[in-house]
């Protein structure tokens, strides 16, 4: 909302968005779930094909910039693309923890 660069908001961002769900749900739900990164690549891409049918704009929210940050208002790949990469990060921990031993 407040940071206008072309990588950090735009692509680091996509990628912290699903850890720092993954945190908040694991904070409330501290059972480990394998399956859990992969639970939050599928929420996270519904969200955009959400942005895709421009659900803001059916909703009539289009003017109100709290609801057009948190359901967004643009379709893009590359968002999809970078969720990937946090899940995929979120992934390798997982596995990480649950094989350490």
């Amino acid at each position: 909302m407040f940071i206008h660069d072309n990588f950090v908001r735009p692509y680091l961002g996509d990628v912290l968005v699903v850890i720092v769900l993954y945190t908040a749900i694991r904070i409330i739900i501290p059972v480990k779930y394998a399956l859990l990164p992969l639970y939050l690549f599928i929420f996270a891409v519904g969200v955009e094909v959400l942005q895709y049918f421009k659900l803001v704009q059916v909703l009539g929210l289009q003017n109100n910039s709290f609801f057009r940050i948190i359901l967004g208002s643009t379709f893009d790949w590359k968002d999809i693309l970078c969720y990937g990469v946090g899940c995929a990060i979120l992934g390798v921990y997982e596995w990480r923890v649950r094989y350490r031993r």
